[in-house]
């Protein structure tokens, strides 16, 4: 199991494509990916399910990887919310 918090930096929060990119990436792996924000928790290959987690600024996402390709799934992943999100050190 890989895992990882990104902190949301973005002022705009978790909108539609940061949302859109993360399930896009998502779905390239074979790995489970769980997002989780506060109580919610997301399917991350699902753009409607990572939506729903209604993430703001400020707000920490945690990654839950699991599966025989999770290594690069958590590589790719936190490369896409530094992109997308804000760069952040965790």
């Amino acid at each position: 199991m890989q895992e990882f918090t990104f902190t949301i930096k973005d002022k705009n929060g978790l909108h539609a494509r940061p949302a859109g990119a993360i399930s896009s990436v998502a779905k390239t792996y074979q790995s489970t990916i769980e997002i989780k924000c506060g109580e919610k928790t997301a399917d991350g290959k699902r753009l409607l399910s990572v939506m729903s987690l209604g993430a703001v600024a400020g707000q920490e996402l945690h990654f839950i990887i699991e599966g025989k390709d999770e290594e690069n799934a958590r590589e790719a992943l936190f490369t896409i919310c530094k992109e997308k999100l804000g760069e952040n050190d965790k």
